[in-house]
């Protein structure tokens, strides 16, 4: 059969035609891709006439289709539904993909073309010569504009890092997989509710253990086994099992491979004139420092640090209070808390989750879509599929012209990377005719017949979705632009703030209906979520920041330096007088937001940066009217629709009218009357 990626995909609104592609179809489309790229590239070079941004920005836009193509879809089917054969694919090509973009972005004859349009863009509008600028900043953080020796040294090292990062990655997923926790006896379920059980059974069904319960140190199978049950020797053995993922020896250890990252990282921002690999990336991100991100993170930690403390001497009183004789320990942290909870709001999450149905959450998203931007969701019944658990939709403003296509993919399994996340399989563009977007949104819930959600997990599902518009209504002319091509920094901003509206009174009584009764939730069970939503926040924002200064530390080293990572991470722990009972959110070994791209790395804090912009954000929806048409314009024209075609932060001035406040972000953590104490 002739590989689908060179023909015309006769499929509804061009969605790759899933079930036809096969692992070797990509690596040989790849390959192809590669070369026609290369080819189209030495075009735009070898041409006579002078430089122009038609001849060479538009010209560089349009390379590479088949690349992109191809890409799009390896890619995703690597974090979503992996295999032995992507793998191995993936170990041989993501070095390929380093050197091949080393040899676009240091090429000298299209470097000089770039800064010759760079040196006379008059007559450009403000969308090229962004586009302009971002692409000389791409030639210059390659290497472009440093002498042969060392911009081929830049080259071997992004070649090297291609393959560790994948490594890493491949390390995690596979370590993750190897692990389970099996019961069967009644008095190893002590504690855990049916719920729980029910989405272990399920596990235990999908990895052909039939009739036992199976937990895994997936988030969403690890975190409820913490939080309820009583067995305090099998809390402390899960939990070990995932703080030491990626650091056993097992063939899995990425504590060698993750001192080469950071140590190859550091060698490159030298060569590119920086201090350090936080300086390099930061010098390309709203923060635009180290120091200013530290600033972020310390006016932050002091009340987090005060509020965690007082946690935790709440949970020791009611450990000693059952005569439990133990010092509180980070995997007694989730049971403890879920007991104070309950007992300080009368919050019963056997009671919450009935209400919160996959299938009612995801209606409710798209409902909050529809009231700010008249956006409506019709499943594509005959739409081809990567995997059996996707559901696609067409997506359709109110005057019923095609905004995109929208796929989620929300159950775990073993082919699935850990976490949450939005991508692509096309990206909006309008250089050549409109090209509307195909999003993807993939979370990681227990699979089981009637899947209800916690709380967190409901944010989850709308963090996803406020990514996934911000693919969908992208309106821009360049593709390098559209959706969430933007500064790492400023990408949260659209997934936090839709987090809010998950939480307001009118919408959850929308879509919170009891899976038994369909009645929906009741006032006063509103009531006590919200007056919960700021409960444990203490523990949220220290473990958060937690590996947020421990991102800095390991890219702020000397490349010289002797690393044994225990002792680094101990350290960088120690200095910012870390609670024993807590844990940063993610340990080096496992910490793939850092270590399997560059895009995060020296990077975490964004989270809290974009929460700022969040929180103030939604404080104008809050002022005007939770949907609001004026506001809900404003930020989609000013923000969802912009991606990367101006400056974030003139974006979000144009939005509120103002430069963001630090104010809201504390009161919606509960953190602003928290005073440090001695």
């Amino acid at each position: 059969m002739r590989n689908p990626f060179f023909t015309t995909w006769d499929t509804p609104f061009g969605i790759p035609p899933f079930d036809v592609i096969e692992a070797p179809h990509m690596a040989e489309a790849i390959a192809r891709g590669f070369t026609e790229h290369s080819a189209e590239i030495a075009a735009i070079c070898e041409q006579s006439a002078a430089p122009t941004f038609a001849n060479t920005l538009e010209q560089m836009e349009r390379a590479g289709s088949l690349l992109d193509r191809v890409g799009a879809v390896f890619f995703n089917l690597v974090s979503s539904d992996n295999s032995d054969e992507l793998q191995a694919l993936e170990t041989a090509i993501m070095p390929q993909y380093a050197e091949h973009d080393s040899a676009i972005y240091t090429n000298p004859a299209l470097f000089e073309r770039v800064k010759a349009i760079r040196a006379g863009n008059e007559g450009l509008d403000d969308c090229e010569r962004r586009l302009v600028e971002d692409v000389y900043t791409r030639f210059v953080r390659h290497g472009a504009a440093l002498d042969e020796v060392s911009r081929n040294r830049v080259s071997e090292l992004n070649e090297q890092l291609a393959g560790l990062m994948t490594q890493f990655g491949q390390n995690v997923l596979n370590d993750g997989n190897e692990y389970e926790l099996v019961l069967s006896d009644e008095s190893e379920l002590a504690g855990l509710p049916l719920f729980v059980r029910e989405a272990a059974l399920g596990e235990g069904r999908q990895r052909g253990k039939e009739g036992a319960y199976v937990f895994t140190i997936s988030r969403s199978s690890i975190t409820p086994f913490l939080q309820f049950s009583q067995r305090r020797d099998l809390r402390e053995a899960i939990y070990r099992a995932y703080t030491v993922c990626g650091a056993s020896d097992n063939g899995y250890n990425n504590e060698a491979v993750l001192k080469e990252i950071a140590t190859a990282r550091a060698q490159r921002a030298q060569l590119l004139g920086y201090p350090s690999h936080a300086a390099f990336m930061l010098d390309d991100r709203m923060a635009g420092s180290p120091e200013a991100v530290k600033n972020l993170l310390d006016s932050i930690w002091a009340p987090a640090h005060t509020r965690v403390r007082e946690e935790a001497r709440d949970i020791q009183a009611m450990i000693d209070s059952e005569g439990g004789g133990f010092t509180l320990a980070p995997w007694d942290w989730d049971y403890y808390a879920e007991k104070v909870r309950e007992e300080r709001f009368g919050l019963d999450e056997e009671v919450v989750k009935p209400y919160f149905l996959l299938e009612n959450v995801v209606e409710g998203a798209f409902d909050v879509a529809r009231k700010l931007y008249g956006l409506t969701f019709h499943e594509i019944v005959d739409a081809p599929q990567y995997n059996p658990d996707t559901t696609t939709y067409e997506v359709r403003n109110s005057d019923e012209s095609l905004v995109g296509v929208f796929i989620t993919d929300f159950y775990m399994r073993p082919s699935k990377r850990s976490g949450a996340w939005m991508s692509e399989f096309r990206a909006q563009s309008s250089l050549d005719g409109e090209v509307r977007p195909i999003v993807v949104n993939c979370c990681n819930f227990p699979k089981s017949d009637l899947c209800l959600l916690g709380m967190d997990e409901v944010r989850t599902l709308f963090h996803e979705f406020g990514h996934g518009l911000h693919g969908l209504l992208s309106q821009v002319r360049f593709e390098s632009q559209s959706g969430t091509n933007v500064k790492q920094d400023f990408v949260e901003l659209p997934s936090q703030i839709m987090e809010h509206w998950s939480l307001q009174p009118e919408v959850m009584k929308s879509y919170a209906r009891h899976v038994e009764t369909a009645e929906p939730i009741p006032d006063a069970l509103i009531e006590k979520i919200r007056a919960a939503d700021t409960f444990n926040q203490g523990f949220a924002t220290t473990e958060y920041l937690a590996a947020s200064y421990l991102d800095l530390a390991w890219h702020q080293l000397d490349p010289a330096q002797s690393l044994d990572v225990q002792a680094f991470e101990h350290a960088a722990l120690a200095e910012i007088d870390l609670i024993d009972a807590v844990d940063p959110r993610y340990k080096s070994t496992y910490f793939q937001h850092i270590f399997t791209g560059d895009e995060y790395s020296a990077g975490y804090y964004s989270y809290i940066w974009a929460e700022v912009l969040d929180a103030d954000g939604f404080e104008a929806f809050l002022e005007n009217g939770l949907f609001d048409p004026a506001t809900a314009n404003a930020f989609r024209e000013n923000v969802l629709e912009r991606g990367g075609s101006e400056d974030p932060m003139v974006l979000y001035r144009n939005f509120r009218g103002r430069n963001p406040e630090v104010g809201p972000l504390l009161r919606n953590r509960g953190l602003a009357a928290a005073v440090p104490t001695a």
